[in-house]
């Protein structure tokens, strides 16, 4: 085990970092000292750590603004093509530290702080997280941001600004309760309010002809959509984009009528109702909640975004909101809408309203324009995650675009009908209002029929889209059909989670790779050298410790620092199948009681994530882990062998914790079910190893990396297909393993819920009798490959090199490679690798921003 790292030493890292100057140590500590005084109005006598915070990110978006107001300047003088990027999730998490690295400041900012006695770690520690998002979704959002920045391109992210982000989670009493997330309490330096920028957004009323015989949408309520931007810095190049989060206002002449009779302060009390569109993020991931509020809440952000969009366009002077140009033909030439899912597919039938109703376009000209602008990014094949509105609602909120989405499928029905003829099952499979049951508008099929193109987020998951999903579309439209492997950022996701192993690699290659990723392949020449090998040991065991530390804190725990570290974070979920892994750590547990002696790898198996508040069996799965905890953790016969954790609140900040420290990853959702998932790049990236089936980007990474590299098990999509068609019998498994007879039976007669024999009745019921996701089909294969995960363990050198090449095959899965396969084949723009001139030169002296 390696000793901690002294100050010393952590000062010493500074290759990535850049050398600290002396002048722009002595500039942060004179602007920190002012901030404190003029804009947090306090002395070092009364200043709490969160003071300090504020202060330094003030100092920091000192150095921020600039390059922000440079780069919209440049983006005017030349007017590009600019991408949008709508999502209704942007999981941000903190913004310090990633700004001070890509701002290239760190060095100096550290150094003043410790100049100035004052411990840069705790004042990072007091940022809340932008937690807008549920998981891989928004996450991915959040790292497009990052590169879209690093590659210079003119791109804006448009989302809400959700007052109440994802649910912080407890644990009590073994269960998960939801405590709302008020992250905004303090208030959030780095947005700016833009309330001269605010644009109404229009629910219910009803629609006439207008005297030319067009439609108008009138006799409506208005809510305000004000806006909150959010600066994006690129990596070491001077851009700073914008994030711009909307947040809904009640207009002031808001229920007018009610003051007549006299009941003002009512009317002023009513104002929340309006306001109430951005006050919190739906919990649910992979699941559609057919709410009121949650259809209010996709349109409110379609609405206000295209209102930007279509001024931005008409306007493209700089400074001047003068209409200058007209032609909407050339808007498909400066206008990519990017959509995040189909949670903003309402930004079709909006684009159609305002080109014909307010810009006074013919229809087909205003859907040339709407669908060359548009694109679809599907991210799940579960039926039940796929949006389907109920056309009573959408009739009394949003009647005009009902209409419009009544026409654009009647159009679309007879092109069918010209390819197909009258063949019925055709026309209803390639619809986008259902027929069956109540009447619903499949907001998918309104996506493809709107988009020109559509993609998955890994090979896989695109081919399984194109075979099953939207068969009749892939067959209908081949050419829309695209796939786009998800990536991550490797600045968050390397460079600052884990800056002992970035530094490292930049003493071996260079410090490129943070914008060129693909040149960590250079490492595989290392990979076999025990020198090296054992410096990403140390690495890894140093990353240990300080994670193991930090649990012993935060749970009481004593963990093993040399136990394996097997983890699996992300949203709870049948089909993720955390119920494999318990199923694996009750293995575990009864062969250390049959033979205490027996020679026994160590093992620290630690689950985190967050499970929708209204998912009874995914908190029955949270509860269960905690249990076999309890039962495991408490054993003295087990000892240090064995140790179950599960990681409370997970969330991008404590992700950033936990990835350095892994050394496997689990990514053993059933194959055919996780589109992508992007937690398993990051534990690549950071050298954990990974046992997974061959579902999602695993299948990419197993391709980059060599199978030997990685731990494979499990049916793959043609088995899973095979054994639906035969028949799924979990009690064929069940019986014919006796481990698994015996795991079972222990949690089916309360061994883990002692008093409470019945407690996990449900969970068993579930994997006998009606589990979707195959879970026992899988067991056998899935020890046998963990028995292979101790073994290599055991082999310190293989296993060293194993995460040498995982590091070095990441390459690929940088979000930069992602975003310049959507730039050039779905947006029609190119990636620049130039830097924008630094703000501050004059005469080729740097000033300071002050």
């Amino acid at each position: 085990m390696s000793a901690p790292v002294t100050d010393k030493e952590k000062r010493k890292q500074i290759s990535v970092r850049g050398i600290a100057q002396v002048e722009n140590v002595a500039n942060v500590k004179k602007s920190f000292n002012r901030h404190l005084h003029y804009t947090i109005i306090k002395d070092r006598h009364v200043s709490t750590q969160r003071d300090y915070y504020f202060t330094l990110a003030n100092v920091v978006k000192d150095h921020l603004v600039s390059r922000w107001i440079r780069t919209q300047q440049h983006y005017y003088e030349t007017d590009p093509k600019r991408v949008y990027y709508l999502s209704l999730e942007f999981y941000m998490g903190r913004s310090l530290t990633n700004t001070m690295i890509n701002l290239g400041i760190q060095g100096a900012c550290d150094e003043a702080m410790y100049q100035l006695g004052l411990d840069i770690e705790e004042m990072e520690e007091m940022e809340a997280d932008a937690g807008l998002g549920n998981g891989g979704l928004g996450r991915l959002a959040a790292c497009f941001l990052d590169s879209m920045a690093t590659l210079a391109m003119p791109s804006y992210g448009y989302g809400i600004r959700y007052e109440y982000g994802i649910f912080k989670q407890k644990i009590e009493n073994f269960e998960q309760c939801e405590e709302p997330d008020d992250w905004l309490r303090y208030g959030n330096p780095w947005e700016k309010a833009r309330p001269e920028s605010t644009v109404p957004v229009h629910f219910y009323g009803n629609v006439v002809y207008t005297a030319e015989g067009g439609r108008k949408w009138v006799n409506t309520e208005v809510v305000l959509a004000m806006p909150y931007d959010n600066p994006i810095p690129g990596y070491g190049n001077n851009v700073c984009n914008t994030l711009r989060l909307w947040s809904a206002k009640s207009p002031l002449s808001f229920n007018l009528k009610v003051f007549n009779t006299g009941d003002y302060i009512q009317s002023v009390l009513d104002r929340n109702i309006a306001e109430n569109i951005s006050r919190v993020l739906y919990p649910n991931d992979n699941m559609f909640e057919g709410k009121e509020l949650r259809l209010k809440q996709e349109y409110f952000l379609c609405a206000a975004t295209l209102n930007d969009v279509v001024r931005r366009f008409k306007a493209s002077k700089f400074g001047s909101r003068e209409v200058s140009r007209t032609n909407f033909d050339l808007m498909p030439e400066k206008v990519a809408i990017q959509l995040n899912d189909t949670h903003p597919a309402m930004a079709i039938p909006e684009l159609m309203r305002i080109l014909m109703d307010e810009e006074h376009l013919a229809w087909d000209e205003a859907w040339k324009v709407t669908t060359k602008c548009c694109a679809y990014t599907n991210h799940t094949i579960l039926p039940e995650a796929l949006e389907r509105w109920p056309v009573t609602m959408l009739q009394e909120l949003l009647p005009r675009h009902l209409e419009i989405i009544y026409h654009i499928n009647h159009l679309h029905m007879e092109q069918v009908r010209a390819k197909y003829g009258d063949d019925a099952e055709k026309l209803r499979q390639l619809s986008c209002i259902e027929e069956e049951g109540e009447k619903r508008v499949n907001m998918a099929h309104l996506a493809i029929i709107g988009s020109h193109a559509v993609n998955g987020v890994a090979f896989i998951h695109s081919e399984l889209i194109k075979k099953h999903l939207f068969r009749p579309f892939y067959e209908y439209w081949p050419e829309k059909f695209q796939n786009k492997t998800n990536g991550i950022t490797p600045r968050r996701w390397l460079l600052l989670c884990n800056p002992m192993l970035a530094d490292l690699i930049s003493e071996k290659i260079g410090d490129d790779w943070p914008v060129h990723l693909d040149e960590l392949a250079k490492l595989k020449e290392w990979a076999a050298d025990p020198r090296f090998q054992d410096e990403v040991m140390k690495v890894k065991q140093n990353n240990k410790n300080k994670l193991a530390e930090y649990l012993k804190e935060a749970t009481g725990i004593d963990i093993n620092p040399c136990s394996i570290f097997d983890i699996q974070v992300k949203r709870i979920h049948e089909y993720k199948r955390q119920l494999l892994n318990i199923l694996h750590v009750i293995t575990l547990y009864n062969r250390i009681k049959k033979d205490p002696n027996a020679p026994f790898t160590p093992r620290t198996v630690m689950i985190g994530g967050k499970a929708a508040p209204g998912y009874y069996m995914a908190k029955q799965i949270i509860k269960l882990f905690n249990r076999v905890g309890n039962v495991v953790n408490n054993d003295p016969m087990v000892g240090d062998k064995l140790k179950v954790v599960f990681l409370e609140n997970y969330r991008v900040t404590l992700a950033e914790k936990i990835i350095p420290a892994a050394d496997l990853s689990e990514q053993i959702s059933t194959a055919g079910t996780e589109a992508s998932g992007t937690g398993n790049m990051k534990f690549m990236l950071n050298g954990g190893l990974t046992i997974g089936t061959l579902d999602g980007a695993n299948v990419e990474m197993a391709e980059e990396m060599g199978n030997d590299n990685i731990f494979i098990f499990g049916m793959t999509v043609d088995d899973v297909e095979a054994v639906q068609a035969k028949g799924y019998n979990a009690y064929d498994y069940y019986n014919a393993c006796p481990e698994l007879k015996q795991v079972i039976d222990m949690i089916r007669d309360g061994f883990f819920s002692p008093g409470n024999e019945e407690d996990f009745k449900d969970v068993v019921d579930l994997l006998l009798h009606n589990d979707r996701f195959l879970t026992l089909a899988d067991y056998k294969s899935y020890i046998a490959a963990q028995d292979e995960v101790s073994t290599t363990y055991n082999n310190t050198a293989k296993w060293a090199e194993m995460a040498i090449h995982n590091i070095a095959s990441s390459g690929k899965f940088s979000s930069d490679r992602t975003i310049a396969e959507y730039a050039r084949e779905i947006w029609g723009m190119e990636p620049n690798y130039e830097k924008l001139p630094d703000p501050h030169h004059v005469d080729g002296k740097e000033t300071s921003p002050e």
